[in-house]
């Protein structure tokens, strides 16, 4: 059983900066594509940033381009979302999971807990 843990959200005011972390028990990320995903209130979750295991490729969703940075270490089983000028329209609660793959919607493990982003304007 893969647990998730997600943790560095808080309350940011807007043009702020977060780093998000996310590490499991149970499993190893290394050879699995990864990805961060956000769920706004009343609204469905949603793919932002996801990093492929081989590569280190990346992808974005346009709302997050050139404002988000995914990145991974192995070594310590972690991947982390830097977030820059940060928005209110980020604030969310943000999963990371495994995906089959690092450009696709399709998790692999059950959700964690999520770290919670707010964004003030």
């Amino acid at each position: 059983q893969v647990q998730l843990v997600e943790s560095g959200g808080g309350l940011v005011q807007a043009g702020g900066s977060l780093r998000l972390s996310c590490t499991s028990s149970g499993r190893t990320f290394s050879n699995l594509p990864m990805a961060w995903f956000r769920q706004a209130p009343g609204k469905e979750r949603d793919m932002v940033a996801g990093i492929n295991w081989s590569d280190d490729s990346t992808y974005y969703a346009n709302s997050v381009k050139f404002r988000f940075t995914i990145s991974r270490d192995n070594t310590k089983n972690t991947v982390y979302l830097q977030m820059n000028n940060l928005k209110p329209e980020d604030t969310a609660v943000y999963y990371c999971n495994a995906v089959k793959r690092y450009t696709d919607y399709a998790p692999i493990h059950s959700w964690g807990q999520g770290t919670h982003v707010t964004v003030s304007s």
